[in-house]
């Protein structure tokens, strides 16, 4: 006998499994539920979703003699926000900090005039330390509330507001819900097309790999992975980071603005609604 089909389609197309041939080299074993007349259908569900976090980050940039100096007046600088974002609380706004240090070298001109570092251990001039504060918004009805506070603490440089998708485990139940109910229809309208009737279910498998053609082909890719995703914008690029003359210029500067509170500095900020994407195979036999 020979095999009248090696391939089901995912797309809800019947398969009927045969005896295999003698040249089992090219085919893997057939699974339990094709000893008989099967149709494969796989689901598919999207669907947009407002996102529940927002992620930013500040950056506070000091520069001094000594890097112990310089460090304490960045560290002075974010502490202070930071005690203002832990009033939110960490249910709403989570914060991390970190630190980095950058030498300054004492410069002079080559022969053509043109200004150069003199890198060397013994020819620091002075220390740039920046206090980098990485902020999570976990309620997004408050983020531009939050946004105009580090505005308002007059950071050297923020960037840009990044809105994600963190779907609960209610969200994914209900996706794929509507994945298997989808991967269904399609099934019964395409036996219905080609005169069979539908049968019982035979498997239901949420990760989607029994719907794929290669599964009976030895040697084949597999894909192990689930049937859900999100697909997200790309993440906002953090500013570039001044020059040592752009920070003095913009520190004084932001002196003359001590007085900013973070009511004048709110702007409106209205979160991107993200596509969420399921799927499921669901097998049923074909009477």
């Amino acid at each position: 006998m020979r095999l009248a089909v090696l391939a089901m389609i995912a797309a809800a197309s019947p398969a009927l499994a045969q005896t295999p041939p003698a040249d089992l080299a090219r085919y893997d074993k057939a699974p339990w539920w094709m000893d008989k007349p099967v149709i494969a259908s796989t689901g598919f569900v999207e669907s947009e979703i407002a996102p529940n976090r927002a992620t930013f980050a500040g950056r506070f940039q000091s520069v001094a003699r000594d890097a112990a100096g310089a460090t304490k007046a960045a560290a002075d600088k974010a502490r202070i926000l930071g005690r203002v974002l832990a009033a939110y609380g960490p249910e709403t706004v989570r914060v991390e900090t970190s630190f980095s240090m950058v030498p300054l070298y004492e410069q002079y001109r080559d022969k053509n005039g043109t200004m150069v570092d003199n890198e060397r251990a013994d020819k620091i001039d002075r220390y740039q330390v920046s206090a980098n504060v990485s902020v999570e918004v976990r309620d997004v009805r408050l983020v531009e509330k939050v946004y105009a506070t580090v505005l308002s603490a007059a950071p050297t440089d923020v960037s840009q507001v990044r809105f994600t998708l963190e779907p609960d485990n209610e969200t994914k139940t209900q996706m794929f819900k509507l994945a298997v109910g989808d991967a269904t229809r399609r099934a019964r309208l395409a036996a219905e097309v080609a005169g069979a009737r539908l049968g019982p279910v035979k498997l239901i498998d949420p990760t989607g790999r029994a719907c794929q053609t290669d599964v009976l082909v030895a040697g084949a890719g597999r894909s192990y992975g689930g049937g859900f995703a999100e697909r997200a914008p790309p993440p906002a690029p953090l500013a570039a980071r001044p020059s040592v003359d752009e920070i003095i210029v913009t520190g004084q500067k932001r002196a003359a603005e001590a007085g900013l509170k973070p009511e004048d500095m709110q702007l409106p900020l209205q979160p991107p609604l993200q596509t969420l994407n399921a799927s499921a195979c669901v097998v049923f036999s074909l009477n």
